[in-house]
């Protein structure tokens, strides 16, 4: 009975010491099938505010809406610091800049109504950031200390994201830089200013610089998706592994990239399972295409020169709208079969409007949407069906 006893009271001892030292449980996983269909809607309210118009059956419809309608489960939006040539564009002035706070703010109130997830892209640039230009934003020109820098990289990102938190309007990822190729904050960057040049090999800043971005991000909301993002397949091991190794930034999420088949010749669609599944094994993060696009025509619906469309299209995706269907859908399967989380379409909604940008009226994207000429819906935008 003794025995008994001490057995019985020494169970409910460990018992016990076991329910006061229960962790947390995780976060669940994504269900097998979740799989995330993106759309960057950046433009949409600036083409909206002249005069563009977006239809889906034979209906005028908010943007945010028919994307929503046709299976686009998170919007992607662009965030420059100070845009203010979006409004000296116009002549005159214009009354409003976009892509700013202000912009996203509208945007992200869009995208949360038709219960869309909503990624925000940080270029920490008051213009386009890519892999050619990195600029300076004109309030930070004067810094000459990277720790000055790093704190101002702090700064702006907390209390962009807290603004958008209080009012419940928090993105459940964040990019920190666009197409980061060779760093940021680097090109027109004044004498004296702190170099973060990757291509220059200064990685130990451009990770210093990155690591108070993320550790800004997690003290508004410790569970936003952090992604880093780099444009081509090609370039990912390569920025990758200096980025984890000599830059020391390893708390992020997801790797990110830009591919679009036209340009990026190096990979072609057939061998994106294989770099997707790689990336994911190689630093254990999920992997997203945060780019893409493809013309369904050659033709133009305005003056300015279309970007895509010029070149011979790929090999059994004519520049028709089954055949921008048909390789969006052949891109969804490949970086599905690669373990990949999501894609995210650019700019499907730049139909030709009164907009003006830093080059022309219009756009040089309306033959790559998933709109006509009359603005309305084609079929490749439901790409997302199985």
């Amino acid at each position: 009975m003794r025995v008994f006893l001490f057995v019985l009271m020494l169970s409910m001892y460990l018992t016990g010491c076991k329910d006061d030292n229960v962790e947390p449980k995780p976060e669940p996983e994504p269900e097998p099938g979740d799989f995330y269909f993106g759309a960057d809607l950046s433009y949409a309210n600036q083409i909206l505010d002249h005069n563009g118009i977006y239809k889906d059956e034979g209906q005028t419809r908010s943007p945010f809406k028919i994307f929503k309608d046709h299976g686009t489960n998170l919007v992607r939006l662009r965030l420059w610091h100070n845009p203010i040539w979006t409004k000296e564009v116009y002549d005159p002035d214009g009354t409003q800049m976009y892509n700013d706070f202000a912009d996203v703010e509208k945007s992200i109130t869009l995208s949360k109504e038709q219960g869309l997830k909503v990624l925000l892209d940080f270029h920490y640039s008051d213009t386009w950031a890519d892999p050619n230009s990195q600029d300076v934003p004109a309030a930070w020109t004067q810094i000459t200390s990277l720790s000055v820098l790093k704190d101002s990289v702090y700064n702006y990102t907390f209390k962009t994201l807290k603004r958008l938190k209080d009012k419940n309007l928090m993105p459940e990822f964040v990019q920190l830089g666009n197409e980061t190729n060779c760093g940021m904050l680097y090109t027109n960057a004044p004498a004296g200013f702190p170099k973060c040049d990757v291509c220059g090999d200064v990685w130990t800043s451009m990770g210093e610089i990155l690591k108070q971005a993320i550790q800004a991000v997690r003290a508004v909301d410790a569970q936003t998706k952090i992604i880093l993002h780099v444009a081509d397949p090609k370039n990912v091991q390569w920025w990758f592994d200096n980025i984890t190794q000599k830059g020391g930034v390893t708390d992020f999420d997801i790797v990110g990239f830009s591919y679009y088949p036209l340009w990026h010749t190096t990979v072609s669609i057939d061998q994106i399972s294989n770099q997707v599944s790689l990336f994911h094994t190689r630093y254990a993060k999920d992997v997203m295409i945060l780019e893409t696009a493809y013309p369904w025509t050659t033709a133009f619906d305005d003056s300015y020169n279309n970007s895509l469309g010029g070149s011979a299209p790929i090999s059994g995706y004519p520049y028709s709208v089954d055949g921008q269907k048909n390789l969006m859908k052949k891109l969804v399967q490949e970086v599905r079969d690669g373990d990949g989380m999501g894609v995210i379409y650019w700019e499907p909604d730049w139909v030709t409007s009164d907009m003006r940008d830093l080059w022309n009226t219009g756009s040089s994207w309306e033959n790559c949407t998933f709109f006509d000429f009359d603005g309305n819906t084609l079929s490749s935008i439901d790409y997302t069906e199985e």
